[in-house]
This record gives structure tokens, C-alpha cells and sequence, in this order.
């Protein structure tokens, strides 16, 4: 257990904490954290819509240099330039590629504390409507105080309703946790 009486973090998540603290740092002192923030979110979505690109910065299988020229030409190609696109090398030429996901994670989440956003992860069965989403957003700022920034995961085994994760706290409000209860109470009744 750590301090506090939390679990202790993964090996990952240290090294992502640790790589997002230097770069969160370092962005800040050259003023250029909204930049750094850009690109990264850029970089981000790359990774997210490339099987290729997850495979690459997961497997060990390849080189070093291979995992730094195709980051180079990567960030290059997508516009990503400065602190940003030495930071990707950087995490290649140590073989960290794999935790780069958790890092820019981590990096969001110093930048929304900064700023004094707090973050929260919505989970529906269903991509919402553009209204949907500025009521579930108007609801968790009413709730925080603060600005709330919103990620949605569409997960349709959920079946409807929606999950909210924000800090510490979660609240489970789908049909499917809705139907195990009454299925876990029929059967105590039965």
C-alpha cells in the first residue's frame, strides 16, 4: 500500500507520471504548455486511429532506431514540432514508447490542474448528440464548481445509461449494472 492508503502505482504509471512531471516542467518554464498540449493530443489521436502505430510503440520487437525514425518521420509528417516532437524521440530512444499513452495521460491531467479543469471520463452505450454532451458537461460543472473536461467512451455493453468517472469518485448509472441488480435480487427472492 502507499501513502495514504491507496494502492501502489504501477511500474507504468510511474514512469509516466515521472516523463509527464519533466515535460509538464520544462513546458511551462518556455510558456509553450498550450503547444506542447496540441501536439501531443495530436500525436494522441494518431495512435488511436493506427493499428500499425500501436503495435509499433507496443512490441519490443523493434529496434531502437526503428522506433525513433518512425517518430521522427511521424511528427514531422503531422505537423508536430518543438518540445513536443523531442519528447516523442526522447520516450523512442529510451525504449518507453510503450508508456507514451499513460505520459500524454498524465500530461492532460497536469495541464487541467493547472488550469483548475477537472477531468471526468463518461462511458455510453452510444456516441451522444453534440446537446447531450453540453447537458452531461453543464451537470458535471455544476457538480465539480470547476470547468469539466469531458472524454466519452462508447462501450455498448454498457446497453444504455452511463458511467461518469471524475476524480474519485464513479458513479454507475447503466442499464446492464440496473438489470444484474434485479437479476441478483430475483434470485434472493426466489
Amino acid at each position: 500500500m502507499a501513502e495514504g492508503g491507496s494502492q501502489e502505482q504501477s511500474p507504468v504509471s510511474g514512469v509516466a507520471e515521472r516523463y509527464a512531471t519533466a515535460l509538464f516542467e520544462l513546458a511551462s518554464e518556455a510558456k509553450t504548455v498550450d503547444a506542447v498540449a496540441k501536439d501531443l493530443d495530436t500525436f494522441s489521436a494518431m495512435i488511436a486511429e493506427s493499428d500499425d502505430l500501436k503495435r509499433m510503440i507496443g512490441s519490443p520487437a523493434f529496434s531502437t532506431q526503428d522506433q525513433v525514425s518512425a517518430v521522427a518521420a511521424l511528427t514531422a509528417k503531422a505537423g508536430i514540432s518543438g518540445s513536443a516532437a523531442n519528447f516523442i524521440g526522447f520516450v523512442a530512444s529510451k525504449r518507453r514508447l510503450f508508456a507514451l499513452p499513460g505520459m500524454i495521460r498524465a500530461f492532460r491531467a497536469k495541464v487541467a490542474e493547472a488550469k483548475g479543469v477537472v477531468s471526468a471520463e463518461v462511458t455510453l452505450a452510444e456516441q451522444p448528440s453534440a446537446a447531450q454532451l453540453k447537458d452531461i458537461a453543464a451537470t458535471l460543472k455544476d457538480v465539480a464548481g470547476k470547468d469539466v473536461d469531458v472524454s466519452v467512451k462508447v462501450d455498448p455493453a454498457i446497453i444504455g445509461g452511463l458511467i461518469v468517472k471524475m476524480g474519485s469518485r464513479m458513479v454507475d448509472a447503466s442499464l446492464k449494472t440496473k438489470l444484474n441488480s434485479i437479476r441478483l435480487a430475483m434470485k434472493e427472492v426466489g
